[in-house]
């Protein structure tokens, strides 16, 4: 489930919850009125294997310095 950022539109209280996607926006904590839903700079972690994990590119070996001189000549 993603994390919402809301601002409350009378107060002016701001907090975070996560919610699903579709469930409607909460009432706000201090004071109950309507929140509206902010525009918040978002993250991400990638997980598993993968060619940053793996060091691609930075391998040194027969198989990268062979292709390549191999390829020229």
């Amino acid at each position: 489930m993603p994390i919402y950022e809301y601002r409350c539109l009378s107060c002016g209280h701001r907090f975070e919850q996560m919610r699903k996607m579709s469930e409607a926006p909460p009432p706000c904590p201090t004071c109950g009125e309507a929140v509206e839903k902010q525009i918040s700079v978002s993250s991400f972690h990638l997980k598993g294997g993968g060619w940053y994990s793996d060091h691609y590119g930075l391998k040194s070996g027969g198989d990268a310095g062979g292709s390549s001189s191999g390829g020229g000549e």
